[in-house]
């Protein structure tokens, strides 16, 4: 059996931060295109994993040599279900905002920028407590 990855623990509050900017960006606009990008890059995230993410690259690249070695490792599978949910809330906006439901746009826009912000301020994932809710209730496979 291997062993679960592990990924920086300051990358997903770097990645909440950039996701902040973008999604109140879009809120303020009302760019559904923006929105749909930002669902690009919680898929990228979500499929390929953090690491290879957008907001995973910037980070590796630019950001974390500046803060030097890693002080804290952290699973990646509940982030990574983070981007899941963020995703589906990104999809539910942008379609809102494209085709004509601004009110839907915006209320999923929202509530993914209030997730994001609330991990970049204060480290408290919403979409990775669910994750471990959901692995507490789902029964363990053998």
């Amino acid at each position: 059996m291997t062993a679960p990855a592990q990924i920086d623990a300051r990358a997903p509050r770097f990645a909440a931060a950039v996701t902040s900017v973008v999604l109140a960006v879009a809120l303020l606009t009302g760019s559904g295109w923006l929105v749909a990008a930002q669902a690009l890059v919680f898929a990228a995230g979500a499929v390929a994993g953090l690491r290879r993410s957008p907001y995973g690259l910037l980070f590796r690249v630019l950001v974390a040599p500046r803060l030097g070695p890693v002080r804290e490792r952290e699973p990646e599978a509940p982030p990574r279900f983070a981007q899941v949910v963020g995703l589906l809330f990104a999809v539910v906006g942008a379609a809102g905002y494209l085709l004509g439901a601004p009110v839907l746009g915006a209320v999923a826009t929202g509530l993914a920028l209030v997730a994001a912000l609330l991990n970049a301020a204060t480290g408290f994932c919403l979409g990775c407590e669910l994750y471990l809710i959901a692995r507490r209730a789902l029964p363990a496979r053998a």
